[in-house]
């Protein structure tokens, strides 16, 4: 079985054929390549919906290699033991992937270069998650930049390589080593009913993806500015679940969105800028890896944040049933479709971490089990953003007030009378799936009555002032 000068080609967010810098390279050599993926403690510790939505993503990527002569080999265990059985299987004397940024994820993939040193093999890693590796964007002074606007200053006339298009095909080993099958790793186990409604909603894949940024440029990208504020229009380009996965690649959205600033389109520059705020959650997150789990600014340690997970108010919060409509409306899209509209995220974080004075790890963990587009970089600046504990947070004193921000980006209230079933007469089909999707245990129905809010808005405000005020913030 043995297939001497064979790669393995390690895949983890990069599940796409074209713009993929270490499958390209792989395919340029003509030698065989074995695409593997392999099921390992991080991806266990996947929240229900994340976890849920990888295992679709497997399952189309495996179609798309297919299509070029090639199949997914699925593995489980410990990255090195997996790979160093693998690579005895085949004769296979390189293993190349693309870079992670995570502390975990760097740690291991260190240490694998390592030991396949050491075993007289090659690791080799390529860039393709991000645009700008984070050791290349500097301050004048040589440190990181730990404010948005000058690094979107400093990346935003970089080059940016245009992404390769898809290998026509793949050389494949001799004989194909055994995989495991992608049913049996039970995927959506934790997702229960809600997988079903999940489906309804996810566009997976690398083909879905590109459909997706091709339909955005054309429709969508020129009113941008104005329509990514409205949750009830589809302005929004949609692909942060496809980016999670690495379904298609960021270099490959750059483009898109330079194209259509070229040709005038005035939401382009928006686009382009919430692109790099993704990559400057990557850059914040490879160098004070403390945003992952630590208030980001040392001096929100003291903070008294509430940290029961299983407060009253904190259930209501995750249920959508806190009885202030913005809020509610956006925890059952989240629950609902795995994903929120950006303006959503920003008004249920302000309300969790300021009116409730809870601590935005509770929302950024429920966050980390709910979104099909969660991405650990950006979850955790998001939380640390909108809780004022953060780099380029938001100030203290900013406390959103979710009626007033739903008058003013939903006025006609066709966001609330989606996703809020009570009270209505007929409620729309996307308010009836929250039911379908929630556990039976919340003993929730559509015909229940609107609660009453624990705290009204302005004694929530008033308690959040009054707090940072006397700690000195």
């Amino acid at each position: 079985m043995s297939t001497p000068g064979a790669i393995i080609l390690w895949l983890r967010q990069d599940l796409r054929l074209s713009g993929h810098p270490a499958l390209a390279a792989a395919a340029r050599t003509g030698r065989p390549v074995i695409p593997l993926f392999i099921r390992d403690g991080q991806v266990d510790g996947l929240g229900a919906a994340a976890k849920w939505r990888l295992g679709q993503g497997l399952e189309s990527f495996d179609r798309r290699l297919q299509g070029i002569g090639a199949r997914l080999i699925l593995r489980s265990g410990a990255p090195e033991e997996v790979l160093k059985t693998l690579r005895a299987e085949t004769g296979a004397c390189d293993v190349w992937w693309t870079r992670r940024y995570d502390p975990e994820g760097i740690a291991i993939d260190t240490a694998l270069k390592e030991s396949l040193k050491a075993e007289g093999a090659i690791g080799k890693s390529f860039p393709g998650h991000v645009m700008f590796e984070p050791w290349t964007v500097e301050t004048k002074t040589g440190g990181y930049y730990k404010v948005y606007t000058p690094f979107w200053n400093a990346v935003k006339l970089r080059d940016v390589p245009a992404p390769e298009p898809a290998p026509k095909a793949l050389t494949p080993p001799e004989t194909w080593p055994e995989s495991e099958r992608l049913q049996e790793w039970q995927m959506g186990a934790a997702m229960d009913r809600g997988a079903r409604v999940l489906r309804h909603y996810a566009k997976v894949g690398e083909e879905a993806a590109l459909t997706r940024l091709g339909d955005f440029a054309q429709d969508w990208i020129g009113d941008y500015v104005k329509n990514r504020d409205l949750p009830a229009v589809p302005g929004t380009s949609g692909l942060s679940e496809n980016l999670a996965l690495g379904e298609i690649s960021p270099a490959t959205c750059w483009h898109a969105g330079r194209r259509a600033m070229e040709e005038g389109a005035a939401g382009a520059e928006t686009f382009l800028k919430e692109l790099v705020w993704r990559e400057y959650a990557y850059h914040l997150m490879y160098h004070s890896p403390r945003i992952l789990t630590a208030n980001w600014r040392e001096e929100w340690e003291a903070f008294p944040w509430r940290t029961d997970p299983g407060a009253p108010e904190v259930l209501a919060w995750k249920q959508g049933r806190t009885g202030v409509d913005f809020v509610d409306a956006a925890m059952r899209e989240l629950y609902t479709t795995g994903t929120m509209h950006n303006r959503g995220r920003m008004i249920v974080a302000s309300y969790l971490t300021k009116h409730l004075m809870t601590h935005w790890r509770i929302g950024m963990d429920w966050f980390a089990d709910c979104l099909i587009d969660w991405d650990r970089a950006s979850n955790a600046m998001g939380w640390q953003w909108s809780a004022g504990s953060g780099p380029d947070a938001t100030p203290y004193f900013r406390v959103f007030n979710p009626d007033t921000q739903l008058a003013k980006f939903d006025p006609k209230g066709l966001y609330t009378r989606r996703w809020i079933a009570e009270g209505q007469g007929e409620p729309e089909e996307e308010a009836l799936q929250f039911y379908e999707a929630i556990p039976r245990s919340w003993g929730l129905r559509p015909g229940d009555a609107r609660p009453e809010p624990a705290i009204t808005l302005a004694q929530g405000r008033e308690r959040a002032l009054e707090a940072y005020q006397s700690r000195g913030f």
